[in-house]
Order: C-alpha cells, then structure tokens, then sequence
C-alpha cells in the first residue's frame, strides 16, 4: 500500500518544490526543471494535497512561502543534509586512486595553475576523472550546499554566506587587487588613492560578482564615490582586453596581471589602502577525508612546494 511518505517523496517531488522556493516562479522553475508549468503546477497541488497545507501564497504577482512552506523547506534541506552527509560517509571507505572529483572554479579567477596541475594529477592518477566546471559565486554555493562539487576554488572572505558551519576552507594563496590604468602621468605610482581613480571611465565584472561588490564597498567604506561603469566583462581577459584597447580604468587581482608582459600604456598599482584576499579551496566538512579527495589536496599541496603559486603563474604565461 502507497504510505504518506511515498507520495511526498515520489517523482522528484523534493526537487521540484525546492526549485520553486529558490525561484519563487513557476516559469522560471518549470524551465530549469525542464518541465511545462502545468506539470510543475500539478505536482506541487499534489504535495499540498499530502501535507494538507498550502505551501505557496500569491501577493500580487509575487510567489510567496506560507508557514507551512517554510516547515516544509527546513524539513527538505535537513533531508538532503542527510543524504549528503550519508553519501559522504560512504565515499570515505573508497579508494584513494578511483573515482572522480568536481571542482568549481570561480568564473572570475586565474585558472592556469589549477588546470596545469590537473594536467599532472592525471599522469599521477590516471583513474581519478578530475572535472572542472566555472560557475558564478551564486552557482557554487548552491552546489556546494547540494552537494554537486567535491570542491569549490573562490574568493575569501566572503560575506554573503551567513551560516559557515557546514563549510571547511583551505588557503590557496593571498592576493591583492591591483588598479589597473593607462595614464602616464600616474605609471611612477606604486599605490593609489581611491579619489585619484575617478577621472575615467572604468570597465568592471558584473554588479554580483565577488571582486565588482569588493570594489564597492571599499569604495564606500573611503567614502569616495564607486567609479562609473560603462562596461561589464565576467572574466579578466576581457575585462582587460577592453580596458587596454579604450583606455578605461579597471581592477584585476594581481595574481591575474602578474602573467601580463608587453601590454601598451598599461600600468598598475595597489589601493591606498589595499585590496585583499584570499584564493582558498571550500568544502563540505569531511569532504577532505573521503580518501580522492584528501590526496587530491595533498598533492596539491605539494605542487606548491615545489613551486610557489605566483612563480608558476610567471612560467606558465612567459
């Protein structure tokens, strides 16, 4: 006989009412589910049905939770915290040579140590499938708290995670945020003052991104007006590309420029006062002792005694 509890959890019920709650509109979730709305309409009256509560109510033409959607929405997670957390504990018995890991990169990073030393890491573990997928910091946190990355390369800290206990982060390297122009007038400067960087016109990532809301609110905490935008780019080779070729200010970490050689009436300088963060690895807690994984970060480790961070990124873009 179907129990109450099949119903509920029955043809991917969870994941549709998950996806509606994160998205708060039937279309747009329907077209990530990829499914029509009136499935995903019917589905979810069927789950009210069950629990005997509405979970979703309408202001206008704003989805909103009821209190019972929210019970309902704690209760999912605490689920999926506990698969996840089952999955994990499965995987620390497995082999340290077999298996695969998925990384998520920050779509606005310097990638080439990483994919050099994914490059050894398979030589040395040819049975690890190592899988690299660039993501935007909204992206990898919902992985990370699904639990569809092993491991996620980004930029620490970082404010809009209000709850960091499920959360481990290991140190890649510090980095700083360079102001990047092409006016000679400024090229004897080893540091700036954020006043001084508003005559132009800048080029920037886009508003959500980690390194645009950085500036900004650096900006504000110098009381200095944020510079005007007139151009948004999601990685730093275009960003660049666009500032050298119309003259516009810019900021890009250092770790990026350090590997730029030749470039035309380009110069740059550090913040007065400066810029900084971390590159850091962040994982679920106990992700580093399912074995792969652990020797994965190992090793990489070791990559980087053998050679420091910035060394290698001089070598691999000379």
């Amino acid at each position: 006989m179907k129990t109450k509890q099949d119903s509920i959890f029955s043809s991917k019920t969870l994941t549709y009412f998950l996806q509606l709650a994160e998205t708060m509109n039937y279309t747009q979730a329907a077209q990530i589910l990829g499914i029509t709305q009136p499935a995903l309409t019917q589905q979810i009256k069927k789950l009210e049905k069950t629990v005997g509560a509405e979970l979703f109510y309408s202001v206008g033409k704003k989805l909103r939770l009821t209190d019972a959607g929210y019970t309902m929405l704690d209760a999912t997670k605490n689920i999926y915290e506990v698969l996840n957390k089952a999955t994990d504990e499965i995987q620390q018995s497995t082999s340290a040579t077999q298996g695969s890991i998925s990384i998520g990169i920050l779509a606005s990073t310097e990638d080439s140590v990483l994919e050099n030393f994914a490059i050894q890491s398979y030589r040395e573990n040819p049975d690890i499938r190592i899988s690299f997928h660039m993501l935007t910091r909204k992206e990898i946190w919902d992985r990370l708290e699904n639990n569809n990355i092993d491991l996620a390369v980004m930029y620490l800290p970082d404010d809009s995670i209000k709850n960091w206990k499920p959360y481990e982060s290991k140190k890649i390297v510090s980095d700083d945020l360079l102001f990047v122009h092409h006016d000679e007038a400024l090229s004897k400067r080893k540091r700036i003052k954020y006043a001084d960087t508003l005559d132009r016109p800048w080029v920037m990532y886009p508003v959500n991104y980690y390194l645009n809301q950085t500036i900004r609110e650096s900006y504000k905490n110098q009381l200095v007006n944020i510079p005007d935008s007139v151009a948004n780019f999601t990685t730093p080779r275009q960003i660049l590309k666009f500032s050298v070729e119309t003259n516009t200010y810019t900021t890009l970490p250092s770790s990026f420029m350090i590997g730029q050689k030749n470039l035309k009436n380009t110069w740059t300088a550090k913040f007065d006062p400066n810029i900084h963060f971390d590159l850091a690895f962040v994982f679920r807690k106990g992700k580093d002792k399912i074995p792969r994984i652990g020797r994965f970060l190992a090793q990489f480790d070791e990559y980087l005694k053998s050679e420091d961070y910035f060394s290698r990124l001089k070598n691999l873009n000379n």
